[in-house]
């Protein structure tokens, strides 16, 4: 019998597979069709101090093995989060949940993480200072040491609770990033967020998306996402939660390898809603394939070679 298991920052959770932010609300809509306590935990709706209509349609463009999205951290805000949809959530889920933060200064960031933080269902913060899709904001923090570093010390002084930053593959050097997260007190690393592209309208001849570029993700990105994971774990010792491209029980084991503790599973989750289901159900089975009778065992396993 094979061990899915793996420890999170001290919270033992029955499997890595976790739905990124953006792709599963807060979790009660997937509640309809299948039972979502069979996730290791998910990642809700990243939310900013205040309410986001977002960006202006059309938000969304598919392109060849990926899509790209510039939804624009809609949400309604952490107050209704606290006092709408965590109630909703606590229905259907009975595991600590991750919670999505973002933000446009470094004190919305600590406002809106200690908002939450009392919240006795949130496990876990992770911290986006890597979305492209928003102006003034959001990436901005994730494109130098300095500034994450700022974000990370901020949101460590109102909580106790493990603290993940979400980093940008837009940068230079994600190594230096990611150190200098450790450095300034973050638990765990999340990476990578979504490279930013765009798309053209062949007969208007303008940006298919109204925000002109946005987040690229699906299978496309995971190449990238595995070789920045790779890098990270040489470099630090917290743990990091892996994602980009992946759609597959077979994924989760590769990103493992390459140093991930637990797998985020991002795009796919909009292709086939049954997705996250789907690879815990074949990560038994691909670990007996492949010999694997832990998958605390394999984290970072293509280091050792």
């Amino acid at each position: 019998m094979v061990n899915t298991k793996i420890d999170l920052c001290g919270v033992t959770i029955d499997n890595p597979v976790i739905p990124a932010s953006g792709t599963f609300g807060f979790g009660y809509e997937f509640a309809e069709i299948y039972d979502i306590n069979c996730l290791g935990t998910f990642s809700f709706k990243g939310t900013t101090k205040d309410a986001r209509f977002g960006n202006p349609t059309p938000r969304i463009a598919e392109c060849d093995m990926g899509m790209i999205n510039a939804v624009g951290l809609q949400n309604p805000g952490v107050e209704k989060v606290i006092s709408e949809e965590l109630p909703k959530l606590k229905k259907c889920f009975n595991k600590p949940v991750m919670a999505n933060v973002s933000g446009f200064s470094v004190p919305d960031y600590a406002y809106t993480v200690e908002k939450l933080d009392s919240e006795s269902q949130i496990g876990w913060f992770e911290v986006n200072i890597s979305c492209p899709n928003v102006h003034g904001g959001g990436m901005s923090f994730g494109t130098s040491p300095e500034a994450a570093a700022e974000v990370t010390k901020a949101c460590r002084r109102v909580t106790d609770k493990p603290l993940f930053i979400k980093l940008s593959p837009n940068v230079t050097d994600i190594v230096s990033i990611a150190k200098a997260c450790e450095d300034a007190g973050a638990d765990g690393i999340s990476m990578i967020n979504t490279l930013l592209g765009m798309r053209i309208d062949l007969k208007t001849r303008k940006p298919i998306i109204a925000n002109k570029m946005g987040g690229f993700s699906g299978p496309a990105i995971k190449p990238v996402a595995l070789r920045m994971v790779y890098q990270v774990y040489d470099a630090v010792k917290i743990p990091i939660i892996g994602m980009g491209g992946i759609s597959t029980a077979k994924d989760v084991i590769e990103m493992m390898l390459a140093g991930a503790t637990a797998v985020e599973v991002g795009a796919a989750n909009l292709i086939d809603p049954m997705c996250c289901k789907t690879i815990i159900e074949q990560l038994p089975i691909e670990m007996e394939k492949l010999g694997i009778k832990s998958l605390t065992e394999i984290i970072g396993g293509a280091h050792n070679g």
